[in-house]
Parts: structure tokens; sequence; C-alpha cells
């Protein structure tokens, strides 16, 4: 088994630096965006763009197909949720959202309609996550009340598609965010199967580090003639990282994961199983490291619970196995 760390950021875009609130017009409106949209920009705090979003948003405001090439933590999701939030009309019909956002994991869904909510409360727009291991009866009743986009992962959205709670034939804008990832973990069919059921006429955006492959493919049979935007080169997927390996004995490696997170800080240690995430864990905390798990035999709630104390750095060491770290 072997343990790989790294420090941890997340896609939040620009957030406010200062408690004072930021003066519209903001650097978004110069990218043609609405001034309803742009007053929820300010509201929520952002003020100027970064760079894909410079990139993306004047040519997806003009409601051509878009494929971005871009890392997490780039700032996409404003890429693509402003857009959105511009183009889909309001006021959706019951369970027929207007705008759709496919990601890969429980986590991610979070992270974006947290991001597009505060934006969207100022533009009277319902910005709603759909996932597993959240309760199905509270996203069924929040579809009721009508929601204009969602944020979904494939299984649960076939599922509600499937049993008729949410209807597909309204939306306007799709966006695939993370496509590589999808790939990745095998959820093309379900992808797929979604993007068949957007019957209407709709704008397609797809995000993704690579756009090579399976995402090549999706974009061939799934998007009409999309313009391709990109602040990275089709390589350079890990540019701002460094790499570090050391050889260790086994019986050590705790020792060592434990002397870097109290040199460094924050650190993140990916295990091979759920087992080996727990044994790491105790051990660290058995050497008075404040860490904890996430896997998938624990609950959605104590990973989002584990998950906000490392974000807030109230927790040092984050210990995920493989997938749940997707």
């Amino acid at each position: 088994m072997a343990h790989c760390w790294d420090t941890v950021t997340t896609e939040m875009s620009n957030p406010p630096t200062t408690s004072e609130r930021v003066q519209t017009p903001t650097g978004f409106a110069a990218l043609g965006v609405p001034p309803e949209v742009d007053a929820g920009l300010a509201a929520a705090g952002f003020a100027t763009p970064f760079a894909i979003q410079t990139e993306a948003i004047p040519v997806a405001m003009r409601g051509v197909d878009v494929c971005g090439r871009a890392r997490t933590g780039s700032g996409k999701t404003l890429a693509f949720g402003v857009p959105m939030l511009a183009r889909a009309e309001k006021f959706a019909r019951v369970r027929a959202p207007r705008g759709l956002v496919l990601v890969p994991t429980r986590e991610l869904a979070l992270q974006v309609a947290e991001v597009l909510q505060p934006i969207g409360k100022e533009c009277d727009r319902v910005i709603l996550p759909v996932y597993g291991g959240a309760s199905r009866d509270d996203q069924i009743d929040a579809l009721e009340k009508g929601v204009d986009i969602i944020v979904a992962t494939p299984l649960r959205l076939i599922d509600l598609m499937k049993a008729d709670e949410v209807d597909m034939s309204d939306v306007q804008v799709v966006t695939l965010d993370e496509a590589d990832r999808m790939a990745d973990e095998g959820f093309t069919p379900q992808v797929e199967w979604i993007l068949r059921h957007v019957t209407g006429e709709h704008q397609t955006m797809l995000f993704s580090a690579t756009l090579d492959g399976q995402v090549g493919n999706l974009v061939r049979r799934y998007m009409k003639s999309p313009e391709e935007v990109s602040i990275d080169s089709p390589t350079d997927t890990v540019g701002t990282m460094h790499h570090l390996f050391l050889a260790v004995h086994k019986m050590d490696k705790d020792k060592v994961i434990s002397a870097i997170a109290n040199s460094t800080g924050k650190t993140v240690v990916f295990c091979d199983t759920k087992r080996m995430c727990d044994r790491v864990t105790e051990n660290l905390q058995d050497m008075g490291v404040n860490a904890l798990a996430i896997h998938g035999d624990l609950t959605q709630a104590a990973r989002e619970k584990a998950i906000a104390r490392f974000t807030k750095n109230e927790l040092l060491v984050l210990v995920a196995t493989d997938v749940a770290a997707r």
C-alpha cells in the first residue's frame, strides 16, 4: 500500500477578500453578463473574473456549444454557471428544470450548487443539488416546488427520471462538469442515457481536463460545432503540482505522514482500501494528529462534516480512499 499526499484547494472561483459589498457593475458585466446576474455575482462577492471565465463566458453567452479545458480550481464553475443563469428562462414548470449540470460526485454537486445558489437567489433562480446519499423524498419535494437548475450525479438523476419525478424535455442548457472524471469512473453510458432524454433545443457545455478518448466521443455525438476555450495546454493538467516520492518502510509510513502534516499543514492521504483508511486514521490519532477518514462505509453526512471541517482548517489530515476522494 502506498500513501500519496498533497495540499488541497477547493474551486470556489474568486470569493470576496473583504467584508465590503462588491459594487455593480462587476468585471463580469464587460463579458456580456446581464445586470440581474451581475447583481447576483456582486451580492455573492464575485468582483473580477478568472481567466477561464473571461474566455468562456462571452462564447457561452452567444448560445453556442462550448468545450472548456481547465483544471479543477481554475474557476470553471462560474464559467458555465453564469451563462446558465443568464440564458435559462425563469420560472420552470414543476419537475421540469431549464438547466442541468452533470457532475461525477456528490461532493462536487454540493460544491457547484453552493457557488451558484447565492447568485441565483438574487436573480430569482432556484438551484438544487441532486445526489445519492441524501434524502430522495426531500429532493422530490423540492422539484415539486419548482427548480430552475439542477446539479446532479448521473445515478440519482436517472433514478428520478425513471420514476417520472423529473422531466428533461424543457432543459435549455446542459453542462457536463469534469467530464473526464465521469468517464474514468464508468459513467459514460449513464451520461449518454441522460443526454438522449434532453429532447428540446438546448445548448451544451462540457468542461474537462482533457478532451480526448471517451470525452471526445461525447463531444462528437452530443455537441453541435462546439467552440473550444482553454487556459491550459492539452498536457498541462498538473502544472502547479510538485511530486515527491519517498521510499519508506511500511512500519514508518504513518510517522512520516504525521511529520509532513505537522510541518506543512493541511494534508490529504489516499489509501487503497477502506480498512487501510481507518487504520491510518487511528494510527495518526494515536500520535496526536487531528485526522478523520472519508470512505464509502461512512454516511454522506459524516463525509460532508469531515470535508467541512477540513475546509475550515479545523482538521489537519483528511484520510480518503481513492474512490471517495474523487
